[in-house]
């Protein structure tokens, strides 16, 4: 199951590019763009290779070149034609091909280039909301379609986790924003922790004071955390634990043992809140679709 995929078929061209397969054969046929290899059974497949080539093309398309012009540049000149484009104009749809190719060829280099050149315009919250949220999101429709593996998931996931622990370490640690205790945590079984790590970024940056517990976590020790704070907003994602038909049975259960108070309040993110009934949610438990919906709440200290 983690075998690091390096063979690709047309459809998953399309759905790395976001070019319509026929597009591709198309600009195979007429202007040469790409050369397919062939199996013995003669099924057309594309090497790694072929999928940088297609999404630099993809990227220097959208800004204008016409592919009858790029079937006649050198192969060699197309990356740095890219290079000099994003250089200059560091678009956040064009970055994220860049991270794309990162991921797809575990080019660590190409990520750390990529990101610096951000980093250099934009501010770390920037670079999170204009492409790291959106490769994310590519990110789980590619896990879904099989045209991504593990390995290159767990690869581009551990590089911007590194980036988000780096840029909340720096971070000060003054917690002069009201006093509520923010405690951000991962159910048991539940490891997707970029969203949570980030959340945890804004919050500090703001001025809340925050208490980051992390992935796994049983419901035994958040009760234990009750102990020690008073005015607690527990803060849970649920993209794949507890599963949808779970889901339900775990928020009546933190309800009954944790939001039981007054002062107590928790914070629901993620793809398994979709499947929560109306009943479940009151007025100590709100479900927000997107990190963007929430700090668009927040206080910004002065």
């Amino acid at each position: 199951m983690n075998n690091i995929k390096n063979i690709f078929t047309i459809k998953d061209l399309e759905n790395l590019s976001g070019i319509k397969a026929h597009t591709i054969r198309i600009w195979e046929k007429r202007y040469n763009i790409l050369q397919p290899l062939r199996t013995e059974s003669n099924i057309r497949y594309y090497d790694v290779a072929s999928l940088q080539r297609i999404l630099n093309i993809s990227t220097l398309n959208s800004f204008g070149y016409k592919i009858s012009m790029l079937a006649r540049v050198p192969e060699d000149d197309i990356p740095k034609m890219v290079k000099e484009i994003l250089s200059n104009k560091s678009l956040a749809g064009h970055v994220v091909n860049n991270f794309k190719l990162a991921m797809m060829n575990f080019d660590k280099q190409l990520f750390m280039t990529t990101y610096n050149s951000l980093a250099d315009k934009k501010t770390f919250g920037e670079i999170f909301y204009e492409c790291f949220i959106p490769l994310l999101e590519e990110i789980g429709s590619l896990w879904q379609t099989d045209t991504i593996t593990p390995a290159h998931e767990h690869f581009i996931s551990y590089l911007i986790r590194q980036k988000l622990a780096l840029e909340t370490a720096k971070l000060p640690l003054d917690e002069d924003n009201g006093d509520r205790t923010y405690v951000l945590y991962l159910p048991e079984e539940e490891i997707h922790e970029l969203g949570l790590m980030f959340l945890n970024y804004e919050l500090q940056q703001k001025g809340y004071k925050t208490i980051y517990i992390g992935e796994n976590v049983p419901l035994s020790n958040i009760e234990e955390i009750k102990n020690h704070f008073e005015k607690i907003t527990f803060i849970c994602y649920t993209t794949v634990a507890p599963g949808f038909d779970a889901v339900n049975a775990y928020i009546k259960e933190m309800n009954e043992k944790i939001v039981n108070d007054d002062t107590t309040e928790l914070l629901l993110f993620g793809r398994n809140t979709h499947y929560l009934n109306d009943n479940i949610i009151n007025n100590k438990i709100k479900v927000y679709s997107s990190i963007v919906a929430f700090t668009e709440t927040l206080h910004i200290k002065v």
